[in-house]
């Protein structure tokens, strides 16, 4: 069997030993970047073998220049078809015919028909279909709270292989992070979300809703995993990795037991003792980012009811209390504290379409 590799490694590999002697052979002159960025596990660092069975194996995109894509793409495609090796490090180079779902997987190929997953783009067509934006665009506040952190992450993830173009470092590095005061309106969300449902444990189990107390403890969950990505400047993947991404967290070796001692509680006492714990760990973290005064972390009971908070609502009001730019604390109170886009809309449809994202925008005016 063959070794597994894992994907950015192999695609390093495939760059500099199979893809980039065909190009400095054939197009020596010729501008580009290359990169494996964008879409799949192999990008954020989170594949394994279960990732090899489709939209995985040796890939990679390239960029050129908007006045060459048109009449280079087709050469260079052709070159890569004739010119590549059948196979890499055990890996097929080529790839069956799209499904109806656009997917792709790899399947035996004959020499000098290679059926390669080697994509040509321009930056600029490449970040419009991903953010909506333009690579040089001037980012206003409300552009940033409408990308989606996953968009954010496909971008600034993986690896860029080559940049002749000049054009993909700067971006990544334009879009490392949010600027402070996003960071900031997005923290004081966050903290506002767990504010608004961290009794509703307690309420629901007293009422016999085990169920329901399960439901919102699982929210609060989640909820304090986004926030603690925050606080560790590191976007948020989509559903099916965000508890690796949070496992990789500083703070997630002390944390993690709390949550799933919360997750797995048969009683909603008990899941509420353990996420108050990791509710006093958290504001603890907040205490530490010097972002706000030193706040009180200790737990409260919820005005003269038997429930267990942090009070969560205070240290929303102290971050928002933070935001320099008093237009995007306009908009913070304006919009109510709902966040980024991501942190209000839960609809995988929606955030993965940047143009419907920005339709949004009605949302963020700023209070009159």
């Amino acid at each position: 069997m063959t070794r597994f590799i894992p994907g950015l490694e192999l695609n390093r590999m495939y760059y500099r030993e199979a893809v980039a002697p065909i190009f400095a052979a054939r197009f020596p002159r010729l501008k580009y970047s290359a990169a494996l960025i964008g879409y799949g596990s192999d990008v954020l660092g989170y594949d394994s073998e279960r990732s090899t069975d489709h939209e995985w194996g040796p890939r990679l995109l390239l960029f050129l220049r908007d006045e060459d894509h048109d009449a280079l793409a087709p050469q260079l495609a052709g070159a890569l078809a004739k010119h590549l090796p059948p196979t890499f490090h055990g890996y097929s180079t080529s790839f069956a015919k799209a499904d109806e779902n656009g997917v792709r997987w790899m399947v035996p190929g004959e020499p000098g028909h290679i059926d390669h997953h080697v994509y040509t783009h321009t930056v600029s067509g490449f970040v419009r279909a991903m953010l909506n934006i333009e690579p040089g665009q001037r980012l206003d506040s409300v552009d940033w709270l409408l990308m989606s952190q996953q968009k954010l992450l496909e971008i600034t993830s993986g690896e860029v292989f080559h940049d002749g173009l000049g054009e993909l470092v700067p971006l990544r590095e334009k879009l490392a992070w949010y600027p402070r005061d996003v960071w900031l309106f997005m923290m004081a969300a966050g903290w506002y979300r767990i504010a608004q449902d961290e009794h509703f444990v307690g309420r629901c189990g007293e009422e016999g809703e085990d169920l329901g107390s399960r439901l919102v403890c699982g929210r609060l969950v989640r909820d304090l995993m986004r926030l603690c990505l925050l606080m560790e400047r590191r976007y948020a993947p989509y559903s099916k990795w965000l508890g690796t991404a949070f496992s990789r967290l500083a703070y997630a070796t002390e944390l993690s037991p709390l949550l799933r001692a919360a997750m797995a509680a048969t009683s909603w006492q008990d899941r509420e003792q353990h996420l108050c714990a990791a509710y006093e760990a958290v504001a603890r973290m907040h205490n530490a980012l010097g972002v706000t005064g030193s706040l009180e972390t200790s737990i409260m009971q919820f005005h003269g009811r038997p429930y267990h908070v942090l009070g969560a609502g205070r240290y929303a009001k102290a971050v928002s209390d933070a935001i320099a730019d008093d237009e995007l604390k306009n908009i913070y109170i304006a919009a109510n504290g709902i966040g980024a886009v991501d942190q209000f809309v839960d609809s995988t449809n929606l955030l993965g379409r940047a143009d419907l994202c920005m339709r949004l925008r009605v949302l963020f005016k700023p209070a009159t």
